[in-house]
């Protein structure tokens, strides 16, 4: 059997690993739209499109990842898989392991979303809750692989994980060249940063002009802390509380942030308060729903983070999947 341990993490995904995953993907997963806003524009100064991962199979971009990695390990022969997963990991991986007839369990924080714990059940998941500020999930996801046998497939650390993800960017870029553009900035939500790495690692194969920004919620800014200090920094106060739901990572994933310290431009973050806005705004002028942690990037962009005037950006919304009570918040 294997476990979390055993992934070779000097192993960086390529572009070539980006389109096979792509291939992998391609009867499984949405080609999600790029969309552009005149009162985006207006208020940015620039020419923003936003790639709808939101609308995306379960949700969220998480699915490509799962999606992509699950074939691998289906084909290997593999029978059960374990995730360690806030929820829209959790819910990709379920959805991906009930099309490739794998068994998968799937650790939550207790204050994971309803929704999100729900769909990962429907899909077939046996679920184990943890305490976030008091257990590790990792730990608990390796007792199980050692109890249960399978393979560990966590959300950042997976090299199939990553060029999964990695296939988000390659459809916006080639989608924006059709129209006869190309990004000056990329900016993502970042939580562990597999999204980012993965975006990483196709800007620098088709687009190395592009200024990739990762952004994150001001409370949980352990990407920024860590890029600034050029190595992995735990952010300070683990009890801190953000609407993010999605990018409450502690500390970068170990893989990603090899690839993301010497790919990222910047780091931008965005408060609570801006990310409401931002789920409003997505309301109001687009009619799609994106949940907080999705919409960190756009609320960042439109406070101005970076600055896009006379610029062209991709900015990438990647989840949908938002409670009720969070979305009667925002009225």
């Amino acid at each position: 059997m294997t476990d979390t341990m055993q992934i070779n993490l000097d192993i960086i995904p390529t572009f070539a690993d980006v389109l096979a995953a792509a291939e992998r993907m391609a009867e499984h997963a949405v080609h999600t739209p790029l969309l552009e806003n005149a009162r985006l524009n207006e208020l940015t100064g620039g020419r923003v499109f936003l790639k709808m991962e939101s609308l995306q199979r379960t949700g969220a971009f998480k699915f490509r990842g799962a999606v992509a990695r699950l074939s691998q390990l289906a084909d290997e022969g593999v029978g059960a898989v374990i995730a360690y997963s806030t929820g829209n990991h959790g819910q990709a991986i379920a959805t991906a392991a009930r099309i490739f007839g794998l068994e998968a369990t799937i650790v939550m924080p207790s204050d994971a979303p309803k929704s999100k714990v729900a769909r990962a059940e429907a899909a077939g998941a046996q679920i184990r809750f943890y305490d976030r500020r008091t257990e590790s999930r990792e730990e608990i996801a390796a007792q199980i692989c050692a109890e249960k046998g399978g393979v560990i497939v966590p959300p950042g650390d997976d090299p199939g994980i990553i060029a999964g993800q990695g296939t988000a960017a390659l459809e916006a870029l080639r989608d924006l060249a059709a129209r006869g553009y190309a990004a000056d900035f990329l900016v993502t939500p970042c939580g562990g940063g597999g999204l980012a790495a993965g975006c990483a690692t196709v800007l620098r194969e088709i687009s190395a002009s592009t200024a990739l920004y990762a952004a994150e919620p001001a409370a949980y800014n352990d990407t920024q802390l860590s890029l600034a200090a050029r190595k992995r920094v735990e952010v300070p106060d683990r009890s801190a509380r953000s609407i993010c739901d999605a990018l409450l990572a502690p500390i970068p994933a170990e893989l990603p942030f090899k690839i993301n310290v010497g790919a990222l431009a910047g780091v931008v973050t965005a408060t609570d308060d801006e990310v409401r806005r931002a789920m409003r705004f997505a309301l109001d002028e687009l009619k799609v729903l994106v949940e907080p942690g999705g919409a960190v990037a756009l609320a960042a962009v439109l406070a101005g983070r970076p600055d896009l005037r006379g610029k062209t950006a991709v900015v990438l919304c990647t989840g949908g999947n938002v409670d009720a009570d969070i979305v009667a918040e925002l009225f």
